[in-house]
């Protein structure tokens, strides 16, 4: 695959280093090797590819004895929530006020609203994640991407979401959240990007990986119907035996 400027991308297998995901597991990822080529024109191609970036850093898993990470996406117009999903969306509609902001930009009430909800959700990260740390996730980026935050009527910052634009959808990138307000804030996040989908005419809503035995990815499967990113091509099918199997080598061009 190549850019929009017909630069070709290299590829590149990191080493190994500990799975976030599935305890005593060892990971490894296949990365682009020039972050500045990949735009959103790349980046779209990229995703449809099982691709996704950290700040600028775009990849995927490439593990050598598992395949258990899986991208997902939602087929936006097909996803029908249930009752409770219906409750708490008008609920958090009525509530909070979504505000996107022009830019990347720093903001100190976004910082410690992210450490917060790092330090209730992810505590052996939380003091890791310094000022730089956070810039470098949550605001550098060479695609078309959107930083949104929601408030109550008081004006209190309740969540920032970060999502790519993609050609055939968006891509929800990471969002934190005021982890003392009621209702699941996280749930809402991902039902306002599928609205959002919708309005921009987008069939898709990346969610980015899934994994079978990880708990902390379960809430992915309650957004139906998903499709799964396996042996090289889309799928409503949900692969099985993710766990301890090879990775298949990349055949594809990127």
């Amino acid at each position: 695959m190549d850019n929009h400027s017909s630069q070709p991308l290299s590829l590149f297998l990191t080493g190994s280093y500990p799975c976030s995901y599935l305890p005593e597991q060892q990971a490894r990822s296949q990365a682009v090797a020039q972050a500045d080529y990949v735009d959103s024109v790349v980046y779209s191609q990229l995703m449809r590819y099982g691709f996704r970036r950290s700040g600028l850093y775009t990849y995927r898993p490439q593990c050598d004895q598992c395949k258990a990470c899986v991208s997902v996406r939602i087929v936006v117009d097909e996803f029908t929530p249930n009752r409770t999903q219906r409750r708490l969306f008008k609920k958090h509609q009525q509530a909070l006020y979504a505000y996107c902001l022009p830019d990347l930009s720093w903001h100190d009430e976004h910082y410690e609203l992210y450490q917060r909800y790092q330090a209730s959700r992810h505590p052996d990260n939380a003091e890791q994640t310094s000022p730089q740390d956070y810039a470098e996730f949550m605001l550098s980026s060479h695609v078309d991407t959107q930083l949104v935050e929601f408030r109550s009527e008081d004006n209190v910052l309740r969540m920032v979401s970060v999502f790519d634009i993609l050609d055939d959808g968006l891509s929800a990138v990471y969002t934190f959240y005021d982890v003392d307000y009621i209702g699941s804030l996280g749930s809402y996040a991902i039902m306002w990007l599928n609205e959002l989908c919708k309005r921009f005419g987008r069939p898709y809503l990346y969610l980015g990986y899934w994994v079978e035995n990880s708990q902390k990815m379960n809430y992915k499967m309650n957004y139906q119907p998903l499709e799964y990113y396996s042996k090289g091509s889309w799928s409503r099918q949900k692969p099985s035996n993710l766990v301890n199997k090879v990775a298949p080598t990349v055949s594809e061009h990127v």
